[in-house]
């Protein structure tokens, strides 16, 4: 299969509502946005599946759609631990919150992360795919051009 119309390889969704992740799945698939979809019902599957792929980058996921909102590991939880992972998987691995919650208390907790490049209200659309992946394209320019 040929990744070239997709904007992204892989994606991850992290959210334990199985009715949000059956919605966004959808929504991705339709709109060819990724080439694979992979879904986690928590924070923790989320990190073991980024722990047992650390060293084999084909695996990684180059979008994380992560919920903050979770029993056990919440959004904030992931993130933090999220950091700890070497720079190989954290410079493959972006994080877009998508999420039901705009509280801005959450809000202004997460835009100061640096893995964090967007923050989406459930539920996930056409549009929003559409918007982050020009954002994402211009944050890709803006790093080759550094160099």
């Amino acid at each position: 299969m040929s990744y070239q119309s997709h904007s992204y390889k892989r994606v991850m969704l992290v959210d334990d509502n199985d009715i949000d992740n059956f919605i966004s799945r959808r929504i991705i698939e339709l709109t060819e946005f990724a080439g694979t979809t992979i879904v986690k019902s928590s924070g923790k599957e989320a990190l073991d599946y980024l722990e047992e792929n650390k060293n084999n980058p084909d695996q990684l996921p180059d979008l994380i759609f992560l919920d903050i909102n979770m029993p056990i590991e919440d959004g904030f939880v992931f993130l933090y631990e999220f950091e700890k992972f070497p720079t190989l998987v954290k410079g493959i691995c972006k994080v877009c919150i998508l999420s039901s919650s705009d509280k801005s208390r959450d809000i202004d907790k997460i835009v100061n992360n640096n893995h964090v490049i967007k923050f989406l209200t459930k539920p996930l659309t056409e549009s929003a795919l559409i918007e982050l992946k020009e954002s994402s394209l211009k944050i890709r320019v803006k790093s080759h051009s550094v160099h």
